[in-house]
């Protein structure tokens, strides 16, 4: 539509030439964050988990929550929003269940890490870098000045970054420009390309002033709010968006199914998966499987089995034994070969089916984790 003084006017084109819009890409995928409406949630039904003592603790995937010290405790959750008047589904919610006063040196924080290959046309550090913007729905029970930053894998370069929520408890959007960078270390290969942390609390030593790039690890801002001071403080946050440009444009909206393929990559679960595979010898009480992943794996990716011995069974036609344990198994990032050790014999190397108890309540997990 084109709007010529108080008329507006159709405009009927055949050809348009352009490189960008809002000086970001034309057409793809602009969201460089991934699950961002926190739906995709494979660990475990939608609930929460503490975010503690060093660790990386995933909820919703690709989003995590960690603390370096163990004397404040919050949980992440996944929260049903759908009666706030957001036009979304959910998002993702901090409550302080343990308060502290930060040390010098701890972190508290959530955030995601971009992988290397999803974030190489930015340019990061190179002459040619382009500005990002992030922007994102946010709300706290504490007022004032909040903080986070976005930095590269190696921690030495951080752009540390501010918002104000002005009214308690009350959906607010913030835009953050995040200005090009020409220097340092960035990672393009496989591992964490740039980190984006939004702080929770973190120790004056681990904050910066805000507005412009440094040459240090600074996961916040001297001064902003330090959300595990106050006990039963809560933060949450929707529809986040970091895109290559200078205006944040609308949130991009894209399918479950889309959405769910794309965090495959980095996890993938399976409960009680039917599958066929081989009795080596009777007298083994052994089974092999093989498994064959959705998407291809980011990296060798490690094996957790979770309730081995009720959640499956493995019949060879005859007979049914069910599975005692995790014996062993053999992975790449296409697929994994699952060694069991059965509770009983069956038939001597003939073709067996792992299928599923009857039971409900007993269900086996095989997480296959490859995080960055």
């Amino acid at each position: 539509q084109l709007v010529s003084g108080t008329t507006a006017q159709d405009l009927t084109v055949d050809n348009i030439n352009t490189t960008s819009i809002n000086s970001g890409q034309v057409f793809g995928r602009k969201n460089l964050l991934m699950n961002p409406g926190f739906t995709v949630f494979q660990r475990s039904l939608p609930g929460s988990l503490a975010a503690i003592t060093g660790s990386y603790i995933y909820v919703m995937d690709r989003w995590f929550g960690r603390g370096e010290d163990s004397s404040a405790v919050f949980n992440v959750a996944q929260t049903d929003i759908q009666n706030e008047g957001q036009n979304v589904h959910a998002s993702l919610k901090v409550t302080v269940t343990t308060s502290t006063t930060p040390g010098s040196g701890d972190v508290f924080q959530v955030g995601q890490f971009i992988e290397g290959r999803n974030i190489n046309h930015v340019n990061l550090g190179n002459s040619d870098c382009k500005p990002l913007t992030l922007s994102f729905y946010v709300k706290s029970s504490i007022t004032g000045t909040h903080s986070g930053s976005v930095m590269n894998n190696a921690r030495d370069r951080s752009f540390p970054f501010t918002y104000t929520i002005s009214s308690a408890d009350t959906w607010e959007k913030k835009t953050i420009s995040i200005p090009a960078i020409t220097v340092g270390t960035w990672e393009r290969g496989t591992s964490i390309g740039l980190r984006v942390y939004w702080d929770m609390g973190t120790g004056s030593g681990k904050r910066a002033a805000a507005g412009s790039w440094i040459n240090a690890r600074a996961v916040g801002v001297t001064g902003a709010v330090q959300l595990v001071t106050t006990n039963s403080a809560t933060w949450s946050l929707h529809s986040p968006q970091l895109e290559v440009g200078t205006t944040a444009t609308d949130f991009e909206e894209r399918s479950f199914t889309e959405e769910e393929a794309i965090c495959q990559r980095y996890f993938q679960r399976y409960v009680n998966p039917c599958c066929t595979g081989v009795i080596p010898d009777n007298g083994s009480k052994a089974y092999s499987i093989g498994l064959q992943f959705q998407t291809r794996m980011r990296a060798v990716p490690t094996l957790t089995i979770a309730n081995a011995g009720t959640g499956g069974n493995v019949s060879d036609g005859q007979s049914t034994q069910t599975i005692a344990s995790l014996n062993a198994a053999d992975r790449n990032v296409d697929g994994a070969s699952i060694y069991l050790n059965l509770n009983g014999d069956l038939g001597d190397f003939r073709p067996a089916c792992l299928g599923l108890n009857d039971s409900t309540t007993n269900t086996t997990s095989y997480s296959f984790n490859a995080e960055l």
